[in-house]
């Protein structure tokens, strides 16, 4: 389209997550005139109230982890460690702050038109922004222009492509309403000035698991319920055993198979009690009344694709997302949508990944390839990390996919023996026929670091043989990946 007025684009954003401003700035890379629309600072969800926030509080429960074994590396320092939570929120929110920072003036850089307020779509082509006068004042450097409102405007922003980006929100059980002190989300436990003595979290996927882990590295007493047979459902059955082990071990009280009447959930005095049954062989096993300080309900997120417009639009909505191909369209010609709000694995490295296909298809640059998700890395930042890519085993065996696997522990690895921390393996699992990579599974030390190496190996289609081949340096932890590809045809030097 002709682009003149400070309200035409050839590309708006609706939505400033990290799909939608990873989209917004390759787009404008690539030369396109863009708008990136959101009412919240730019970040979203993952760096204001989920990655980055988490992974902070996560480092300072792994900091006092090892702070607790410094006599095993001849270090001596009077007193025992302690726990000051109020510091832990401080650091989390410098670093989150730090981050939003250099986010914003990635928008000045890459020259992309900030626009503060509420959109939604008015049919294809237009994006409605409902503005406060202080919204259009709040504009970085760099913005496009922002027409005059009064105390509260509507701007009509019109475009050539649209992407949606609008992300998700925490859901919780039926009939269990959050209340953002006993019982709480995700989002809540971020706002929350302390730590609850004792805690009880529903389900047990990245997670549950992951506040599971810092909860108890920081000295809360922690009960983890998952409805299913095993935690972190979806990754390889050997991940979670081993992690259910871990947790175990380290005092984690673990309860698979757990159901409980949500309704039934009663707040006492001190905080929340729920009778929990444990599915046995028949039917369910005998309840168990279980008391905690805090509930925290970890069952997942909703799709954001209420009061976005779609109802002017063909773009199509199934199962609570929005449908779209391999290269993100949707049903309405020109409009897109990433993230979140399409499903997929709900991650934003994902989501960043989604947004710059969308961009270069946007930009009409050819062999754009489509989104592959059995070749995007999964990372959760529980102790131990899990890492994965590919296909689980037990996917391998519902396909009928002849395999063959290595697996390698982290104890035969010198670095991690080094470093006092060699809890967990990689495992690689191959084509037994066409030697191809199916999947790659990481727990253990520094997992979520460790999986680019795999993901480099997905997208360049290499064979266990071929990672097995490449010189990995030593000592390091990454031998672990070299030895279980190795492994994969009987060939590992040191396991």
């Amino acid at each position: 389209m002709a682009v003149g007025s400070s309200n035409d684009f050839d590309l708006v954003v609706l939505g400033a997550g990290t799909g939608g401003y990873t989209a917004a700035f390759r787009a404008a890379q690539l030369g396109l005139r863009v708008a990136l629309v959101d009412e919240d600072k730019i970040g979203g969800t993952c760096l204001h109230r989920g990655c980055i926030p988490t992974k902070a509080l996560l480092e300072s429960a792994e900091v006092l982890h090892r702070a607790h074994n410094l006599k095993d590396y001849g270090v001596v320092l009077p007193g025992e460690p302690g726990v000051d939570y109020a510091q832990m929120a401080a650091r989390r929110d410098q670093v989150v702050k730090r981050m939003w920072t250099g986010l914003k003036s990635l928008v000045t850089k890459n020259k992309v038109a900030w626009i503060h307020g509420r959109g939604r779509l008015d049919g294809p082509g237009r994006v409605r922004v409902t503005q406060s006068a202080e919204d259009a004042q709040d504009a970085p450097d760099g913005d496009a222009g922002t027409a005059d409102v009064g105390s509260k405007g509507v701007r009509l922003l019109q475009a050539t492509d649209v992407i949606i980006a609008t992300g998700s929100r925490v859901k919780s059980l039926p009939g269990l309403e959050p209340d953002g002190e006993r019982i709480v989300t995700s989002d809540d436990v971020l706002r929350r000035p302390d730590a609850p003595r004792s805690i009880v979290i529903v389900g047990a996927g990245a997670v549950g698991v992951e506040f599971a882990s810092f909860y108890h590295d920081i000295g809360t007493e922690v009960t983890l319920l998952e409805y299913l047979p095993r935690i972190v459902p979806l990754e390889d059955r050997d991940v979670s055993q081993l992690v259910e082990r871990s947790f175990t071990k380290r005092g984690i009280r673990v309860m698979t198979n757990a159901r409980f009447d949500p309704k039934t959930v009663e707040k006492t005095k001190d905080g929340v009690c729920v009778d929990v049954a444990r599915e046995a062989e028949g039917g369910a096993g005998k309840s168990e009344e279980i008391r905690a300080e805090a509930m925290l309900v970890a069952t997942g997120r909703a799709a954001n694709v209420e009061e976005i417009g779609l109802e002017t639009t063909k773009v199509e909505v199934d199962k609570g997302v929005i449908k779209v191909n391999g290269k993100m369209r949707t049903k309405e010609p020109h409009i897109y949508a990433i993230g979140d709000v399409v499903g997929g694995l709900w991650l934003a490295h994902v989501a960043a990944h989604e947004g710059i296909v969308a961009a270069h298809t946007i930009a009409g640059e050819r062999d754009v390839h489509e989104i592959d998700y059995n070749a995007q890395p999964r990372a959760t930042y529980c102790r131990p990390e899990i890492a994965s890519i590919g296909l689980t085993e037990q996917q391998c065996e519902e396909q009928g996919l002849p395999v063959k696997v290595g697996k390698v522990p982290f104890q035969a690895i010198a670095k991690a023996i080094v470093g006092g921390e060699y809890e967990g393996f990689a495992k690689v699992i191959g084509h037994r026929e066409t030697d191809d990579t199916l999947g790659i599974h990481i727990v253990g030390p520094h997992a979520t670091d460790l999986i680019a190496e795999a993901s480099v190996a997905f997208t360049l289609d290499a064979t266990p043989w071929e990672i097995g081949g490449a010189t990995h340096a030593h000592p390091t932890l990454a031998e672990v990946l070299g030895e279980a590809a190795l492994a994969v045809d009987g060939r590992s030097i040191n396991f």
